[in-house]
């Protein structure tokens, strides 16, 4: 952007600030939908703090930490020097899909970190974000079927919902269809996602996602999103995309982002005129 040879530099204070403003809002918006909570459960049962099982706890989580900068999966088992049997920690992480190994990462830390918060001293504890799953336990569950329900959630129905329930079911159909781990299936403007843990097997997981995805149908009826997350499993769907959420309100902030940083530019503007004229006045003056 430049006024009659007065440019604003890359470099200026201006600048810098508009772009500050714009991209920490759009990284901030991103991050958060990633690290929005989606359920929480942890076990009754507490280990003596200082002790070795919570070594292997801590050990468990920061091994999660750690391989989430690699990779969007990983199962662990922990026993440090001087734990018993009894003292051995399992544990396992999953990112979404199609997340990048950077937010992947930084969506495990946030997991962990209300993990570790939410479940203070338990022997066991599951948490579920919607970029990510952590789960540690003191028996072992890596590679074994879960199908309970842990989180259902559906949108009020509407009165009118004939055309969503058709590309509502044909999303499903999709996804149930078989495949990878993670899916994806779009119909005009539904579009749904599901995803098993990848310490299933290609059947187990087929078999897990039928059973969140026929719950889903059967118990969302006309509603505009819903959710089914299983102890190995989920499915979900929405009108709007993946984020499932009834005060979703995305749209608004982007519209209010654009309109905001639209009366920054046209400050920007002025404040670039306005140095332009009082240069021009002072020269003029200056020539007299």
């Amino acid at each position: 952007m430049s006024m009659h040879g007065h440019p604003l530099s890359l470099s200026s204070p201006l600048f810098i600030f508009l772009t500050t403003i714009s991209l920490s809002h759009f990284t901030h918006t991103s991050h958060s939908a990633l690290e929005s909570f989606v359920y929480a459960g942890c076990s009754q049962l507490k280990y003596t703090p200082s002790s070795p099982y919570e070594s292997n706890v801590n050990s468990i989580l920061s091994s999660a930490v750690n391989s989430a900068s690699l990779s969007n999966f990983n199962n662990f088992k922990a026993s440090l020097p001087g734990s018993a049997q009894n003292d051995v920690v399992y544990g396992l992480f999953q990112c979404r899909g199609d997340l990048s190994i950077p937010d992947c990462h930084s969506c495990v830390v946030a997991a962990i970190s209300r993990l570790g918060a939410s479940c203070v001293g338990a022997t066991g504890g599951a948490l579920q974000l919607d970029g990510c799953f952590v789960r540690y336990d003191n028996t072992s569950f890596v590679g074994d079927e879960d199908k309970a329900v842990v989180s259902d959630r559906c949108a009020p129905p509407i009165s009118d919902g004939t055309d969503l329930l058709t590309r509502r079911d044909a999303v499903l159909t999709s996804l149930a269809g078989g495949g990878q781990f993670f899916r994806v299936a779009g119909s005009g403007n539904v579009q749904g996602v599901a995803q098993c843990t990848q310490d299933l097997s290609g059947g187990e997981c087929q078999d897990c996602l039928s059973e969140a995805i026929q719950r889903l149908k059967s118990e969302c009826g006309s509603s505009p999103w819903g959710d089914m997350f299983l102890g190995k499993c989920y499915a979900r769907y929405a009108e709007r995309g993946f984020t499932s959420r009834s005060d979703n309100n995305d749209d608004e902030v982007e519209k209010t982002l654009a309109i905001f940083i639209g009366l920054i530019a046209a400050v920007a503007v002025l404040i670039v005129f306005l140095t332009f004229l009082s240069r021009l006045f002072e020269k003029n003056k200056g020539g007299k």
